[in-house]
């Protein structure tokens, strides 16, 4: 697949804007701070309803505008689509769909996908388990788009029973009257309902990231091999925050043969009664302690932490192994492969080569390092990179080129 063409009203920094895009690749070319970022974060943000700079919609739209909109064709074998995005202030964004009615935004994802490399990714090695939860979100999405759905679901449940928690804590701190006891007791016999939805919703998450993990651990492992040419092995594995309150459950979960971690009952029965030996724990503290959002996903390198451990170029190359890694999994034939995991989408396997997006990832490379990623990506649809200068971009990428100046694009 790859984007044909991109309109902006009041995104970023744009009033507007409307280019034409290219298969192969397609440079951004400009100095720091006049908009090429910004071209390519509206193309992420139609593939996964998300910035990699930001948490929130609020820094997408243009100071002074009370709504931003981003509209792409997105061209696939021998259909092409315009999907359109209306991010708003304060409300609840909308979508559409070949200018179609208007539809929830979240109906889009899976009609674009994307691979996104920035020099934020260093802190998927760095940085805390939030980041690497989120990577491994994301790319379920774009494997699967209904698993949005059940992150938000679990998200929702989440946020009600720490919101329960807190309530209980302050009503067993109060104590005494037969009033507490009463709302006490309630507040319990409530818990238990969430419990149950948690470990249901939360069984589903854990499932399909296991299998992910599995799914992605040889392409890291490979792809680190070819950015790096280093003799360090790289490893990824899933920890599971059930191995902190129950030690009969290993640490690290994958689907091994003769184990459970992919079955989803399995799983429920396992958080349920982690649930029950952390009440205790979170009643005192006021916060959930078992699921999915205290998962990690773990990163080695030669058997070692690669946080920690790993040298900076050392966690460059284990970064862009991900991400590359992402791309050859979403851009396989789950048709033709008896290995690939169970909740693949199976219409990924049609002109499914996601769009490559490589924001500013040059500048922070080594020249070796620059020279086999650009080989590595070449082969894509559709490459899109963003560089200060022509330079950074090595020369076996050569495309179009566009020229960057505050709020204008213009080709070469």
């Amino acid at each position: 697949m790859y984007v044909s063409h991109l309109s902006l009203l009041d995104f970023r920094s744009y009033a507007s804007a409307d280019v034409m895009l290219e298969p192969g690749v397609n440079a951004f070319v400009g100095r720091n701070g006049r908009g090429k970022t910004n071209l390519v974060e509206a193309i992420g943000y139609v593939a996964t309803l998300g910035s990699h700079r930001v948490s929130t919609d609020a820094p997408l739209i243009r100071s002074g505008a009370d709504r931003a909109v981003v509209r792409t064709r997105v061209v696939r074998g021998d259909r092409a689509s315009t999907v359109e995005l209306e991010i708003t202030q304060g409300k609840a964004n909308r979508a559409r769909i070949n200018r179609g009615q208007a539809v929830r935004a979240r109906d889009v994802l899976g009609l674009l996908r994307t691979v996104l490399f920035a020099p934020e990714d260093l802190s998927l090695v760095k940085g805390e388990p939030d980041g690497r939860r989120r990577f491994m979100d994301q790319l379920l999405v774009l494997m699967m788009p209904r698993v949005s759905g059940v992150l938000s679901d679990y998200e929702r449940v989440l946020r009600q029973r720490s919101a329960l928690l807190k309530s209980a804590r302050a009503s067993r701190r109060a104590g005494g009257s037969a009033r507490a006891e009463s709302a006490a007791a309630a507040e319990l016999a409530t818990l238990d309902v969430w419990d149950a939805r948690l470990a249901e919703l939360g069984a589903e998450i854990l499932s399909l990231r296991v299998q992910l993990v599995d799914a992605l651990r040889p392409a890291v492992a490979a792809a680190y091999e070819q950015v790096s040419d280093a003799d360090a092995h790289a490893e990824i594995t899933y920890r599971s925050s059930l191995a902190a309150l129950a030690t009969d459950h290993p640490p690290e979960l994958s689907t091994g043969p003769g184990d459970n971690f992919s079955d989803v009952g399995h799983l429920r029965g396992l958080l349920l009664e982690a649930l029950v030996t952390a009440r205790p724990q979170e009643l005192e503290r006021g916060v959930s302690l078992v699921g999915p959002h205290r998962d990690d996903l773990v990163l080695r390198l030669g058997g070692l932490p690669a946080k920690g451990y790993a040298s900076h170029g050392e966690s460059w190359s284990f970064a862009l192994a991900l991400r590359l890694a992402s791309f050859r999994l979403l851009g396989g034939d789950p048709q033709n492969s008896a290995d690939s995991p169970a909740f693949w989408d199976p219409d990924l396997g049609t002109d499914a080569d996601p769009v490559l997006i490589l924001d500013d990832v040059f500048a922070e490379l080594d020249v070796r390092r620059r020279q086999r990623l650009a080989d590595l990506v070449l082969p894509a649809r559709q490459v899109l990179v963003t560089a200060a200068v022509p330079e950074d971009i090595p020369a076996t990428l050569d495309g179009v080129r566009f020229h960057v100046e505050p709020g204008t694009v213009t080709r070469d």
